[in-house]
């Protein structure tokens, strides 16, 4: 596996700090305020370029462990300050990092392997996510992250909230709440020309129409290819934009890439694949699981984040392989047995470090086993899926790319 160049990612004080440089230099075009604070105090950002009332919103972070995402929108402000032509009836407003208390935890900002990156792995469990949490919460107990951000698209009206997402490994896919027509040709040709493999069966969008190669379009409902998955994108953020007439684009882009996810010729046994990665998925869970109860006694009382995600994730897996071995495949694609088998490998190594930097922290005597665990399955990860670094000004410039494709297109549509 190749690794990372000279360029990293930016930290949130670092977003910040360019902002302010950005909003200073133009002073009658941008401003940046505090929209609310974390549940740990910190400042929710918001940039924006241009006063017109029609909205677009860029939302970064909402995944702690999906970095690319603010590293592309410093590049997109700047290139709205730029084009007038972008800022054409347009404001856009740029929510610098949705979960700023995650993104401390996430410690890895230049990556130089897949082991590196799980080393300093954190995404908080589904209730903590702030455009999840809407799915999985009562509104009474909705974080002020949630909050702040469902409180800014009321104020802004977007017709499009776009969010910047990404994987550890695999190809860039978009995911709609309703259809862009003409989005499919623009997104293609940039993946194509930076060589970054589309990931036109993504398990994320699993039974979801394609309005193109990669990019999937949100069901009608009922259409459930995962029944035991805990939430439904209809009750997140991403929703909210529909209120106002708007819609969200989810634009993901690969920090390694791999062709296995590219290849939408048909497998010749899905069905099969699929129940041996969930039997393999069962039995990795296990491991991780078997280290949590044996460490669990000297664990008492600790109920911090890392901990929390690291049991949420290993709460999915029972039902998640019930799924994949008694519903029929959402798809019969090679690449969509090849999504389902990175997405089996991803949640009990996810888990495992998670539970490892606990471990380490408290010095346990487990932390040995576990490292053995992480360092194997990252190993194998990128082996099995020929994994290759994407530098990553290819990756904010697809995703930069993407959105200002998508902003185009649903402005025609919106017009």
């Amino acid at each position: 596996m190749s690794h990372v160049p000279e360029l990293r990612y930016p930290t949130v004080a670092e977003l910040v700090a360019a902002a302010h440089v950005l909003a200073a230099s133009h002073p009658g075009l941008c401003t940046l305020r505090e929209v609310g604070v974390s549940r740990a105090g910190r400042p929710l950002h918001v940039l924006a370029v241009g006063r017109a009332h029609r909205a677009v919103l860029v939302v970064a972070g909402a995944h702690a462990n999906e970095p690319t995402g603010g590293s592309t929108l410093l590049a997109l402000a700047e290139r709205v300050v730029a084009e007038q032509s972008l800022r054409s009836g347009t404001s856009w407003h740029f929510l610098l990092c949705a979960d700023p208390d995650g993104a401390s935890l996430h410690v890895t900002p230049a990556p130089r392997s897949l082991l590196d990156y799980h080393h300093g792995f954190f995404r908080p469990a589904g209730p903590e996510q702030p455009e999840w949490s809407p799915a999985v919460l009562p509104p009474d107990r909705l974080p002020p992250e949630t909050r702040a951000l469902t409180g800014l698209i009321d104020e802004l009206r977007p017709y499009l909230q776009v969010t910047l997402h990404g994987t550890e490994l695999g190809g860039s896919w978009v995911q709609l709440t309703r259809d862009i027509p003409g989005l499919a040709e623009p997104f293609g040709k940039s993946a194509a020309e930076l060589h970054i493999p589309v990931e036109t069966g993504a398990s994320d969008a699993a039974g979801w129409p394609a309005s193109g190669p990669g990019v999937h379009v949100m069901p009608a409902p009922g259409a459930v290819a995962y029944p035991s998955m805990p939430d439904d994108a209809r009750h997140s953020t991403w929703y909210h934009a529909h209120r106002y007439g708007g819609l969200t684009a989810v634009v993901e882009v690969p920090m390694w890439a791999s062709d296995l996810v590219d290849d939408p010729a048909p497998h010749p046994a899905p069905a099969a694949a699929i129940r041996r990665l969930a039997d393999r998925l069962l039995r990795d869970a296990r491991e991780v699981e078997e280290v949590l109860a044996e460490s669990q006694p000297r664990l008492d009382g600790l109920d911090g984040p890392l901990l929390r995600a690291a049991r949420w994730a290993l709460e999915l897996v029972p039902g998640l392989a019930a799924d994949w071995i008694h519903t029929p495949p959402a798809d019969h694609t090679r690449a969509y047995v090849g999504s389902v088998d990175a997405f089996a490998r991803r949640l009990p190594l996810r888990a495992a470090a998670m539970l490892l930097r606990v471990l380490r922290e408290a010095d346990d005597r487990a932390v040995p086993r576990l490292e053995q665990l992480v360092t194997i399955w990252s190993e194998t990860f990128a082996d099995r899926f020929r994994a290759r670094w994407v530098p990553l000004e290819h990756q904010v410039e697809h995703q930069s790319r993407t959105v200002v494709a998508a902003a185009l297109h649903a402005r025609e549509r919106a017009a």
